[in-house]
């Protein structure tokens, strides 16, 4: 998929229709720890990977159920990085885990390794 100019939004055309993009993803299993609360307002703290990555967000399984605007704390333990996130989708069921696609406030290609990090 090409890269969007500064500035403007790259668009992705799936199976269901075209989705708005700030920046290009990449098909990446990046190890990954998340944190945040349950539905039922319990701290929870889940070890699980990446479909997917891109500097504003990443495509992540998760075996929590959790729901659209719901805040979460993603962390590499590779480098030690963690940033805040907040789901913006859910997708079908991967594994028997859910598809859940998270979006940072910022850019955070720290989040991945440095040898794998996306460019913008």
């Amino acid at each position: 998929m090409p890269s969007a100019e500064p500035g403007k939004i790259d668009i992705a055309v799936g199976a269901t229709g075209a989705e708005r993009r700030r920046s290009p993803r990449h098909l990446l299993d990046v190890a990954l720890v998340v944190r945040g609360e349950t539905a039922e307002m319990k701290p929870f703290e889940e070890l699980t990977f990446t479909i997917s990555v891109s500097t504003h967000g990443a495509l992540v399984v998760l075996a929590t159920k959790v729901v659209i605007g719901q805040r979460l704390v993603i962390k590499n333990p590779e480098t030690q990085f963690e940033t805040e996130g907040r789901v913006a989708r859910l997708g079908a069921p991967y594994g028997g885990l859910a598809q859940v696609g998270i979006e940072f406030p910022k850019p955070s290609s720290e989040l991945w390794t440095p040898s794998v990090a996306p460019k913008h």
